[in-house]
């Protein structure tokens, strides 16, 4: 069984190659997705997959990963993250805190920085 970091690890990988079918199997059947604190956005893979599709339409997208630290079951990335917004390309720092048992994530929050536009 992989360790939570790894599971992670995986999972970023497969969401920088938009890979919707290997990013959901890092996740539970049942996982959850909020944005933090405790607001629900998606739950269950069916939800999952319909937010990461339309996410991953977007040409640009791309997720570097700045600082990473587990804490047992926990692992907390720091990222910035290149989107196509509505205003035009740009990124924002994210801060993914997620949780990992038996070597799937069960739920995952995320703390959102605010949009930077590219210059131009």
């Amino acid at each position: 069984m992989q360790t939570p970091e790894q599971v992670v690890a995986a999972q970023l990988d497969a969401y920088n190659r938009k890979d919707l079918d290997a990013l959901l199997a890092c996740y539970a059947d049942d996982a959850s997705m909020y944005v933090y604190p405790a607001t629900l956005v998606a739950s269950g893979h069916a939800a999952l997959r319909e937010r990461m599709a339309l996410r991953f339409t977007e040409p640009d997208l791309h997720a570097e990963l700045r600082q990473r630290v587990v804490l047992g079951e926990v692992v907390i990335d720091d990222e910035i993250v290149t989107r196509n917004f509505p205003e035009g390309r740009g990124h924002m720092r994210m801060t993914m805190i997620y949780r990992v048992v038996a070597g799937r994530i069960v739920d995952a929050s995320v703390i959102a920085g605010e949009p930077v536009l590219d210059a131009g």
